[in-house]
């Protein structure tokens, strides 16, 4: 758990700063963080979701994991927690840019490779070095994000406490589920998240990402069915 905390930790200190930083930022500079975090999310996207082995798990997954989620009102859920957070801790303006900032951060910080394999790294080996690595980059993305949409990408830190405690918790008895293919389609399903969250970042479309959340379960379910899938499996 040390790595975890020290990763929500470089959030916290992270969307600190960008805070501070925010005060003094224009509003044509604030667009082109906007743009820059978009452009770099897409690539990052892009790279993550090559990842991806068995394309046919992949679109089948988002369709199915979009539907459900929409049925289910994740995106909704998660929205009107980050207002409860920020009506409970803040006193900002009554919108949703705390609820956003809340929302894109957590993606961003939990759906990648690094956060599923750096966790199991150091819950089973005791391997610090890849969530270490992580919490660099998340300090200063937080930077960013928290500079262009405020302070619910701190609250993101709960998330990532959460979440990646979780799993670093969880690695000895997961671990031995956990294969190439498992990590492959897990970060091509991830990594077409995040692309959704710079698509909304550069305006380009209303993507509802957290929607998308029950994707990540519904690849893990055509993993385990691999197998048995015949020719599928190699699509």
């Amino acid at each position: 758990m040390i790595a975890t905390i020290v990763n929500t930790l470089a959030v916290i200190v992270g969307s600190l700063i960008g805070l501070a930083l925010r005060r003094g930022i224009r509003d044509g500079v604030r667009e082109a963080v906007y743009i820059g975090i978009g452009v770099v999310s897409l690539i990052i996207g892009i790279s993550m979701a090559l990842s991806a082995t068995r394309v046919l798990y992949l679109a089948l997954s988002l369709v199915i994991g979009g539907v459900v989620g929409e049925l289910m009102g994740i995106e909704a859920g998660i929205l009107r927690l980050g207002e409860f957070l920020r009506r409970r801790f803040t006193r900002g303006d009554a919108d949703n840019q705390f609820a956003y900032g809340f929302l894109t951060a957590s993606v961003l910080f939990c759906v990648g490779a690094l956060a599923i394999v750096g966790s199991f790294r150091a819950g089973a080996e005791g391997n610090y070095e890849l969530i270490l690595t992580k919490s660099v980059m998340d300090g200063f993305m937080s930077i960013l994000l928290a500079g262009a949409m405020g302070i619910g990408v701190a609250f993101s830190a709960l998330t990532v406490l959460l979440y990646q405690g979780a799993l670093t918790l969880g690695a000895v008895a997961l671990r031995p589920l956990v294969s190439p293919l498992v990590l492959s389609e897990v970060t091509g399903v991830g990594g077409a998240m995040v692309m959704m969250i710079g698509i909304n970042l550069l305006g380009l479309k209303k993507i509802q990402t957290g929607n998308f959340f029950p994707s990540l379960v519904v690849v893990l379910v055509f993993v385990a069915l691999d197998p048995w899938l015949g020719p599928l499996s190699g699509m």
